[in-house]
């Protein structure tokens, strides 16, 4: 394992600066290049995803509401609560400030690219509706473009797996249960090995259901934990209310601490933010738009909007929550990382049983974002394939869950962070290229809004 970490901890600085240039200055292009017209429809993409203009005939397998909660359901997870906390301890607070500017851009990255996933959509080999990357690459750009489709799928077999997820759930059951101080003597890594499996066998229930099953597991369960856990939050704020705004200006002041940008290190924070906000919210990594791509709606603007409210609930929201927990508790200054420095801060602030709840809130994050990544993978699998192939991604899938739970978090980090930088990197190429087809469509669907047809 140490062998395989070390290539990948090489492999990523030659992936980051791509990726960050496609990402940050790409989507800057796209916010101006949109006259922030998804932003200025923020009320509108809320009404749509009540069903408010919803059309009985349109075509697609599941609502976007179903559509929204799952690709939320694959982000408001773990990398919100342990991603957070890696950020800022391999960051510090000021970190956030570059999550949330992430954010801000990743919304209108979405609202391209979750547009495209309809506008040019595909069939399977089953003749099944099909969204996505590959297919608007392939089907938007031409056939020419078919090896930038290829490279993303076969990227997606790595990054889809779900390991961070199995691997932080882990370490989680670990620190709060304490396994080795119960009756149930086992030593540390067989209580991993018993976890992963039994966390595989779960995933297993749902998974190979396909993905009507996944989008109504999701969008019975994401609601749900979102509240309990905006709830706890609120409650240690509210325990902590003249901490709030002290903590804010940490995250401020600390983005541009002028003593890191004198020492070289002003983009190697940037950078750390980049990274975990797109593994928190995943805008222009290209995994949204798989399932977005699935939505029954008959026109690509409206599913482009619901999709834009992802990043702002996942980062925006539940991010801010979980960074300003982590600094008004004091947790960000121990010698601890991921979910560890999470349960460390609950623990202080909700008298001793913070990390209880957060054990059972992160049950149901790592589940459902377990069940929503393995579809993307399927899908990946399927398109370099053939659908009846495409199936057996979730028997690979499973078998890496049981890996992750044994794995370090070092390897598992970094082998997400080098996946996602090499799939952000054709997702985007192609979201640029085809945003002119974007905003003539959008134009279209405002005008027609205005004159009340939409």
């Amino acid at each position: 394992m140490d062998l395989i970490n070390d290539f990948i901890a090489k492999m990523l600085p030659y992936t980051e600066w791509p990726m960050f240039i496609l990402l940050i200055l790409g989507g800057l292009f796209l916010v101006f290049y949109s006259k922030l017209l998804p932003y200025r429809y923020f009320g509108h993409a809320i009404a749509i995803t009540m069903g408010k203009h919803d059309k009985k005939d349109a075509k697609g397998d599941v609502s976007s509401f179903q559509a929204l909660s799952a690709a939320v359901a694959a982000t408001v997870g773990l990398g919100n609560i342990s991603g957070v906390a890696i950020a800022i301890h391999d960051g510090g607070p000021g970190v956030v400030f570059w999550i949330w500017m992430t954010a801000l851009i990743g919304m209108c990255i979405k609202f391209y690219s979750c547009s495209l996933s309809i506008m040019f959509r595909g069939t399977d080999a089953d003749g099944n509706l099909q969204g996505g990357p590959m297919y608007y690459i392939t089907k938007g750009l031409g056939e020419k473009a078919r090896p930038l489709a290829i490279f993303f799928a076969i990227c997606g077999l790595f990054g889809f797996l779900g390991v961070f997820t199995a691997n932080q759930f882990t370490e989680t059951f670990m620190s709060v249960i304490e396994p080795s101080q119960t009756i149930y003597a086992m030593s540390d890594v067989n209580w991993k090995w018993t976890i992963g499996f039994v966390l595989a066998g779960v995933t297993s229930i749902v998974i190979f259901g396909g993905l009507t099953k996944i989008a109504k597991v999701a969008s019975a369960i994401v609601p749900f934990m979102v509240a309990v856990y905006l709830i706890a939050v609120v409650v240690v704020m509210a325990l902590n209310a003249s901490e709030i705004m002290p903590a804010l200006k940490m995250i401020i002041t600390e983005a541009w601490n002028f003593n890191t940008i004198v020492t070289g290190g002003f983009w190697g924070l940037v950078i750390i933010g980049v990274r975990r906000a797109m593994f928190s919210n995943e805008a222009g990594l290209g995994s949204a738009p798989m399932y977005h791509g699935q939505s029954k709606t008959d026109n690509p603007i409206k599913e482009g909007l619901v999709a834009m409210l992802g990043p702002f609930i996942d980062t925006i929201m539940v991010c801010t929550f979980t960074a300003v927990v982590i600094i008004l508790s004091g947790a960000y200054l121990e010698d601890q990382s991921g979910i560890v420095m999470t349960l460390s801060a609950f623990e202080k602030t909700l008298y001793g049983f913070g990390d209880d709840l957060l054990m059972l809130i992160v049950t149901a994050f790592a589940l459902s974002t377990l069940f929503t990544y393995s579809y993307y993978g399927v899908k990946c699998l399927s398109f370099l394939t053939n659908a009846k192939i495409g199936k057996f991604y979730n028997w690979y899938f499973v078998v890496m869950i049981v890996f992750a739970a044994v794995a370090s978090l070092d390897l598992v980090k970094n082998l997400i962070d080098l996946s996602y930088a090499l799939m952000v990197i054709p997702n985007m190429i192609a979201v640029l290229l085809l945003a002119p087809k974007v905003n003539k469509a959008a134009n279209e669907y405002f005008k027609k809004l205005k004159n009340g047809g939409a």
